[in-house]
């Protein structure tokens, strides 16, 4: 019925999805499509594994009329998710062939709304870095500018998604991972507030990161984040359910807002001037719109206390993989075990005190409870996903004789993601336009706590006046 099923891979998640269920596709062919894309944007290295025989097994196993709500949809799993059986590497050697015999809970909801899984996507060993070149690898490329990075650390799933290879991918985010790559990539990139999302069952909770999925609109990203969203048994903590579906809350109109906005880094460095103009220029967009737009300076916002305490945690949280990774193999980690800048926050890591890692925790929560605080006032935050442009592949060199430098590339490239990780607030990234450089210039709205529903339908308000869909990258 169709004669060009690969063109049916830049449509919409929940499109394909109603497609297969009215019978006017089959699973089986949207999946021999992907594959067929994967191949053919071989030189992107996006994927670390593609499972074709169980791809295509799970697409001829579902049948018309299957009410999942992404039931035949193809989908990939981010490198640093367990699927059960599946090797699972964390973007590094250190892990070798590990296989956990299970699935990730993020992952287990995937499957049980009927996605069929093609593999994995490419992620910088351990997720730190927001490029995706681990030394496992290799370096991932944007389907934009081949020499130019993904973002990370979903950027293997980033670079999928636009190339057309994937209608979404799955991904993670604990520092900007998801929209980062998203503002890379020209797509939508939505992290939920947190505990919305579970992390088990390898943690009761997570401070930081949660898992989400890189879409190309806004109905898909509200349609995940429904699958993906709700209190798994033995969680820590969980936001409580909606009031509706997100897919629902999506669609309404927002009303008049009041919306803060500001470029200013935050952490003082300076912001490429095209990056600041997307921010305002989508503040006019918003004010025709009808939103009330006020630029802020929130209080703290440029805190010297605030890098220091998050890399304790981060530090901290790489120490831990680590070691698990050496548990693995029965001996201590050595140094060749991991890329330098991982063996920097390793080193880094064991060296903290539980009373250094509870006050670090301390100081980021009282920063988060100030700057929520100054926001209340405001419906959403506007402001830039990243500082820089895309970097060029090499340009942040995780093998580094300095890690710390190379470190310090990443933190001024991509600022403003962290610290929204930090408050838990829910924040997405928007491909409102494209540069000069033929590149997408992104804009970020962080919404209120437990505020997805009113951020997705302002980021709906948004795609409808000035739709995006159209854009995507020349083939290779």
């Amino acid at each position: 019925m169709w004669e060009d099923v690969t063109a049916l891979l830049t449509r919409p998640a929940v499109e394909l999805a109603e497609l297969v269920r009215t019978g006017q596709v089959r699973s089986r062919e949207l999946v021999e499509a992907a594959l067929r894309q994967i191949e053919r944007h071989a030189d992107l290295n996006a994927f670390t594994l593609v499972e074709a025989e169980p791809a295509l097994a799970a697409a001829d196993a579902v049948p018309s009329g299957d009410p999942r709500p992404f039931a035949g949809v193809p989908i990939a799993i981010k490198e640093l998710n367990p699927v059960v059986g599946q090797r699972l590497t964390f973007g590094s050697d250190l892990f070798d062939e590990y296989r956990p015999g299970y699935d990730g809970y993020a992952v287990r909801r995937l499957r049980d709304a009927g996605f069929v899984f093609v593999g994995r996507t490419s992620a910088p060993e351990f997720g730190i870095v927001p490029v995706t070149e681990p030394r496992r690898f290799g370096p991932t490329r944007n389907p934009w500018d081949r020499e130019r990075t993904p973002g990370g650390s979903s950027g293997g799933a980033a670079a999928a998604v636009a190339a057309g290879i994937l209608p979404v991918a799955q991904g993670s985010d604990g520092g900007g991972s998801i929209r980062v790559p998203a503002a890379c990539c020209g797509l939508v990139g939505l992290k939920a507030s947190r505990g919305r999302i579970s992390s088990g069952p390898d943690a009761g909770d997570n401070f930081l990161a949660t898992n989400g999925a890189l879409t190309r609109g806004i109905a898909d990203a509200a349609a995940l984040l429904d699958v993906l969203a709700g209190y798994e048994p033995g969680d820590a903590t969980w936001a409580p359910a909606p009031a509706e579906a997100f897919a629902v809350s999506a669609r309404r109109e927002s009303g008049r807002l009041r919306i803060a906005m500001t470029t200013a880094s935050p952490i003082g460095t300076p912001v490429n001037p095209i990056c600041a103009r997307a921010v305002h220029d989508a503040a006019q967009l918003l004010a025709s719109l009808g939103h009330e737009i006020v630029e802020v300076t929130p209080p703290d916002w440029v805190s010297p206390q605030l890098e220091p305490a998050f890399l304790v945690l981060y530090a901290a949280g790489i120490a831990s993989g680590v070691r698990f990774g050496a548990s693995l193999r029965r001996r201590p980690p050595q140094p060749d075990d991991v890329e330098s800048l991982t063996w920097m926050f390793y080193e880094q890591g064991i060296r903290y005190s539980a009373a250094e890692l509870v006050e670090a925790m301390t100081r980021l929560q009282g920063h988060a409870r100030s700057l929520v605080a100054f926001l209340a006032g405001y419906d959403a935050l506007l402001t830039p996903p990243l500082a820089q442009r895309p970097l060029r592949i090499g340009e942040l060199d995780t093998c580094g004789a300095d890690p710390r430098a190379e470190f310090q590339k990443a933190e001024v490239f991509a600022p403003f993601a962290a610290v929204f990780n930090v408050t838990g607030q829910p924040a997405i990234s928007l491909p409102l336009y494209q540069g000069e450089d033929g590149l997408p210039l992104g804009v970020q709205l962080a919404g209120r706590p437990l505020g997805e529903g009113p951020l997705l339908a302002l980021a709906a308000q948004l795609e409808a006046a000035l739709p995006w869909a159209g854009r995507v990258p020349s083939p290779a």
